[in-house]
Formats: C-alpha cells, sequence, structure tokens
C-alpha cells in the first residue's frame, strides 16, 4: 500500500513539470530588484494589515486573482472600472460576486507601493495582485511560494470577453477540464486549483437547485451527503436574502488546507463541480491524495499557481503600468 502511495505521489508530481513548464520569458522573481527592490515586504505589509481587519480578505483576493487570469491573461483586467461607453469585466454578472475586499486589498497595496518615491508607477497592477494573492494564500496557513514578476497592465476589459470564460457551480469534470486547459493547465492542476474552496463562501443561489429541485425523488442531489444536505436547507431556506452567503468548507473555513478533499470523501463538496472531482472515477485517485497530505496538496496548489500566474501575460508591447489600477 505504502509503495502504491509512493507510486501515485511521484505520478502526480510529474504531471507539474515543476522546472520545465513553458515559461513567460519576460517574467522574473528578480523583475524589480533594481527599480523597488522592497516591493514584495511592501505588498505584504499592507495586505497582513487589510488580512488583520478581515478574514474575507483571503477568498476575495484568491478569487480576485483567478476571475483575472481566466479573462484575457493575468494583466489586472478585471479591476477596471466601467466607463459611459464600455462596461468592464467585473459588471459581468459573472463577476458581480467578487468581494470589494479583494479590490481593496489591491487598492492599499498599490498605495503602499506608490508611496515609495523610488517605486511610483514602477510596479503593475497585476503582478501586485499576484504577489497579494500568494501572501493570503500563507496568511492564512497556505504554502508560501516564489512569485514570478514582470506582467504589464492590460489595455482592453470588456464585460463580454467574459462570457464562457469562469468555471461554472454545475459544471461536470469534462467542462472544467476543457476550460483548464484552454489555459493550458491540466486536470491535476486543476483539482488542485479548486482547492482555493477550502477558504470561500458562495450566495445560495449558486447551489439551491441541489438541494430543492434536483431531478431526484427527495429533490435533494444523492451526491450529497444526507446530514450536510440538511444543514444547508437550514442556512438557505427557500426564499433567503440573496446577500446571505455561507463557507465553502462546513469544517475549517478559515484555514487554507487540505480537509476540502476530505469533505469531498464525505459527500461535502457545496458546488457538483467540487463533488464531481471525487465520484468521477478519473479525478478521484487525485483528491484521495491530496485528502491524505497536505504537502502533496500544498506542493501541487504552489505549482499550479505559478503556471496560471504566467496565462495570457502582456509585455510592453501590449500592456502598460496603471498608475489607477481602475483606470485603463
Amino acid at each position: 500500500m505504502a509503495q502504491f502511495n509512493l507510486i501515485l505521489v511521484c505520478l502526480l508530481f510529474s504531471t507539474l513539470c515543476l522546472h520545465s513548464c513553458p515559461s513567460s520569458a519576460q517574467l522574473s522573481r528578480h523583475h524589480y530588484a533594481k527599480t523597488c527592490p522592497n516591493v514584495e515586504n511592501i505588498v505584504r505589509e499592507a495586505v497582513k494589515k487589510k488580512f488583520h481587519q478581515t478574514f474575507v480578505t483571503v477568498p476575495a483576493t484568491l478569487r480576485l486573482f483567478f476571475h483575472d487570469c481566466f479573462v484575457q491573461g493575468c494583466d489586472a483586467s478585471v479591476l477596471v472600472a466601467s466607463t459611459g461607453n464600455n462596461k468592464a469585466e467585473k459588471d459581468h454578472p459573472d463577476n458581480l460576486s467578487l468581494a470589494g475586499d479583494g479590490f481593496d486589498t489591491v487598492i492599499k497595496a498599490k498605495a503602499a507601493v506608490d508611496a515609495v518615491p523610488l517605486c511610483r508607477n514602477k510596479v503593475s497592477c497585476a503582478d501586485i495582485l499576484a504577489m497579494a494573492t500568494r501572501d493570503v494564500i500563507a496568511l492564512a496557513g497556505g504554502p508560501f511560494y516564489e512569485v514570478e514578476l514582470g506582467r504589464f497592465d492590460g489595455l482592453r476589459s470588456r464585460a463580454s470577453d467574459v462570457n464562457g470564460r469562469l468555471p461554472q457551480p454545475e459544471f461536470t469534470l469534462n467542462q472544467l477540464n476543457s476550460l483548464f486547459a484552454a489555459n493550458g493547465l491540466t486536470q491535476t492542476e486543476m483539482i488542485a486549483l479548486s482547492g482555493a474552496h477550502t477558504v470561500g463562501f458562495s450566495h445560495c443561489n449558486k447551489f439551491s437547485k441541489r438541494v430543492y429541485n434536483f431531478k431526484s425523488k427527495s429533490g435533494v442531489d444523492p451526491a450529497l451527503n444526507e446530514k450536510y444536505a440538511t444543514q444547508l436547507k437550514s442556512m438557505c431556506p427557500r426564499n433567503v436574502d440573496p446577500r446571505i452567503a455561507i463557507d465553502m468548507d462546513p469544517t475549517t473555513p478559515r484555514a487554507f488546507d487540505n480537509v476540502y478533499y476530505r469533505n469531498l470523501q464525505q459527500g461535502k463538496g457545496l458546488f457538483s463541480s467540487d463533488q464531481v472531482l471525487f465520484t468521477d472515477s478519473r479525478s478521484k485517485p487525485t483528491v484521495n491524495a491530496f485528502a491524505s497530505s497536505s504537502k502533496i496538496f500544498h506542493a501541487n496548489f504552489a505549482a499550479a499557481m505559478t503556471k496560471l500566474g504566467r496565462v495570457g501575460v502582456k509585455n510592453a508591447q501590449n500592456g502598460n503600468i496603471r498608475t489607477d489600477c481602475s483606470v485603463i
């Protein structure tokens, strides 16, 4: 059995090309060594301050990064405000639930960086979001990893670009794999990144169909743990206030850990797109591996985040450095 587990671990790591993934040539861990050498500490202190004000800083910033990278790449286009003649990404229906604390984290970190004369208008909003995301993960007990830097900010942000680019709560494994593959990410990386739901929260309307209107005799999704389904009904009665949100990890909602995967083993995945990772035989072994070891999960998550951070990166030719993250 131990030998089987060891083989499985090796298989998981072998899919991650930890050292040989194609990288955006311009990205480097030392991009700001001369222009703003202390940038990571400046951002980290600002993020820490925000984190101590509210834990929502963690899931809000993390989700902002995902929603940014999956639409037009990691270029801070999700931070741009709409104008009279342009409806921006953040006002697309799929982005309306992005919590304000995520945006505020980037705004505060950007202000802290620009308060240093040497750094003013030298660091992109896209890089600040990437660093802040790494920092909130570490603050919540997740892995600390080196962030590649050198992204430029995008020159467009259109709500229409969001259509079909973000995962939905009812997605099947095939749909999840297709969407992540479009961003150069493997199934193993998709399962690792789904682990971010260990600190997330969701509004009731995103999963109410699973407990009230599922196509089964009881109206409840049979993949749901019965006790958990009852709890969800009590927290989200039929005509609940749409602003009510509940934790995606009912066990350790404020810790970035591998309990998300253990919840899936017990039928406690909030979205059907979470639970399918365990019920589908193609992804189940990876869920079991991550559930069995925090170390394996953290290593895979950090590697997948690094790869996600390379998606659609802009350069000096098709991007710039915004003085205000909400204005192109």
